[in-house]
């Protein structure tokens, strides 16, 4: 029997997690974009937005965005960074990569991209001037094994930004629990025809660390100034850390 974790609520094997957030990603890749705009009502473009205007991405930046998915951060890096610059886009599951690539095809932008796990990432130590991660942490098994990774491949001076959903203030929990496990699973069933994976994505938010948290276990991997944004009463937080 191996060492276990968390897949939302379930306790499960380590390597059962890693298929079952595959199969959870496989099953949502085609209509991604879609769900995101519906249950977040948009929101999700502003916290984007915010998260670039953030980055501060110059040209000739290295940009290494990690479970990028669809590719709407790496997009914008990439017009940020131009023909001299480079990002990267990265994700583990096949499927969300390559919906990425051909969104990002289509919108004329060529980028390199790469199936690859954030705890063990293919690239040389102080190499980019930004990574990201963008609503893909909490998915991942040994979130201080990424941190420390994410901190490896920086370059001194360099920036890590973690957007993700978090802990909501507190008057407004009751509302948002009951959206999160009545109306999501619903909008999942009817519109991504998957009412279990958005049921996840639900607990999976509520077993994530709060802001307070990763923002410690940020410091523990080696960043420094770090700092969080809380987005939308703190239904998602942006964490930004520096590598001196």
């Amino acid at each position: 029997m191996g060492k276990t974790t968390h897949f939302g609520y379930q306790k499960v094997t380590e390597e059962e997690k890693a298929d079952k957030v595959a199969g959870v990603f496989h099953s949502v890749a085609g209509n991604y974009d879609l769900m995101n705009d519906v249950m977040s009502v948009g929101m999700h473009r502003l916290w984007k937005a915010f998260t670039v205007s953030q980055a501060a991405v110059r040209p000739g930046f290295k940009v290494l965005d990690i479970a990028g998915g669809t590719g709407d951060l790496a997009g914008a890096f990439a017009k940020q960074a131009g023909s001299a610059g480079q990002v990267w886009l990265t994700d583990i599951n096949e499927s969300m990569l390559h919906t990425g690539r051909n969104k990002l095809l289509n919108m004329g932008l060529v980028v390199p991209i790469l199936l690859c796990d954030a705890e063990k990432l293919p690239f040389p130590d102080n190499y980019f001037d930004r990574v990201t991660v963008a609503f893909g942490l909490r998915n991942m098994t040994h979130k201080e094994v990424a941190l420390a990774e994410m901190q490896r491949v920086l370059k001194p001076g360099g920036k890590l930004l973690v957007l993700e959903f978090s802990r909501v203030w507190k008057p407004l929990q009751n509302l948002y629990d009951t959206y999160s496990f009545s109306v999501l699973p619903w909008l999942g069933k009817h519109i991504a025809k998957d009412a279990d994976s958005y049921r996840y994505l639900a607990e999976s938010i509520r077993m994530h660390p709060d802001q307070e948290t990763l923002q410690r276990m940020m410091q523990v991997a080696g960043l420094e100034c770090v700092r969080y944004f809380n987005l939308s009463a703190g239904v998602a937080a942006l964490h930004t850390g520096i590598k001196l």
